[in-house]
């Protein structure tokens, strides 16, 4: 009976979560009213022919795949259970993972961001990382973008509503998001403003 248990959680992790995750974003932006700012220097770049990596904190994942101004990215992803789920809804999106984190397969992890951004592939990462400290850069995205070269684009979500929805993955982390009359704004930019690491 056990074995049966786990085969059915298995599935619904992998098999039925992550179509209803996607489908649940898209809903959501669909839900929206779009305003878009900063993007200016991000499509000049793509014009040009060249890649980015794309930051955002960690708290604001769930509707970055909306954001995403590019073709197609590597995104690091880590090698929790969770993190499985999160590779398979961003597949969804036509994104590929790449799996590691500050604590677990994280060299080998930005060995393969460096490798994919000196192949001309947009790479994204959340600074802040799935475990913490909220908003604080940690070192490996400037290390990254000194390897590869590519500049760094940091990407934001908020909505214009105070009153909102929580929903986590995460006890420090929270996405928000309103309940009624929706309105979104992502910034990006070609250039970051000064960050402290970590």
């Amino acid at each position: 009976m056990s074995d049966l248990i786990k085969s059915c959680e298995r599935w619904v992790k992998w098999s039925l979560i992550p179509p209803v995750g996607a489908a649940a974003i898209r809903g959501i932006a669909r839900s929206m009213r779009f305003e878009t700012r900063g993007q200016e220097g991000v499509d000049a770049l793509y014009r040009d022919g060249r890649h980015i990596i794309l930051a955002f904190w960690h708290s604001q994942q769930l509707m970055i795949p909306i954001g995403y101004r590019g073709t197609g990215s590597h995104v690091l992803i880590s090698r929790h259970g969770d993190g499985e789920i999160i590779a398979r809804i961003i597949a969804r999106f036509g994104h590929e993972a790449v799996r590691g984190s500050s604590t677990r397969g994280g060299a080998g992890a930005l060995r393969a961001l460096i490798k994919l951004g000196r192949s001309g592939r947009d790479v994204v990462v959340t600074p802040d990382g799935p475990k913490g400290p909220r908003h604080v850069v940690k070192l490996g995205i400037i290390h990254l973008a000194k390897a590869t070269g590519l500049p760094i684009v940091p990407l934001a979500f908020a909505c214009s509503k105070k009153n909102s929805l929580r929903a986590g993955i995460a006890t420090w982390s929270h996405f928000r998001f309103r309940q009624a009359c929706f309105s979104m704004e992502i910034r990006s930019r070609s250039h970051a403003k000064p960050m402290r690491p970590h």
